[in-house]
């Protein structure tokens, strides 16, 4: 798990437009993976937006870093905002792993937001069905 002032970084560098930058470090560091929690949770959108940008463009490369890393993304889907579980749920959506139904599952039976709820439900429905 990267340290706070990394995390920092890497969540102001997104913010300021940065992806470019993030990229390569992700690309020599994939530890770094152990930040995504605190990037998708962000309060700033560009953020998150980035961070979802982020796994789309390592998902073949950094693959077991990512899974690796889904019981850490899977805790945004406990923040007290809808708007941030949402994009939890998006980005467990564009990966497209197996390994998130049950953290999607627990998350999906606590939910009461429901326009959250039903993209839960259609993320469980694409990823358990093949």
């Amino acid at each position: 798990m990267p340290d706070a002032d990394t995390i920092r970084m890497l969540r102001d560098y997104m913010e300021n437009g940065f992806l470019e930058n993030i990229i390569d470090m992700f690309r020599h560091d994939p530890s770094l993976w152990g930040a995504v929690t605190h990037m998708i949770t962000d309060e700033r959108s560009r953020v998150r937006i980035g961070t979802i940008a982020l796994a789309e463009t390592f998902f073949n490369e950094h693959r077991d870093a990512i899974i690796k890393a889904i019981p850490d993304m899977a805790e945004g889907l406990k923040h007290p905002e809808p708007t941030i579980r949402g994009d939890v749920v998006f980005l467990l959506d564009t990966l497209g792993l197996k390994e998130a139904v049950p953290y999607l599952k627990d998350a999906h039976e606590k939910e009461d937001t429901q326009v959250v709820r039903d993209e839960m439900e259609e993320t469980l429905n694409k990823l358990e069905c093949c």
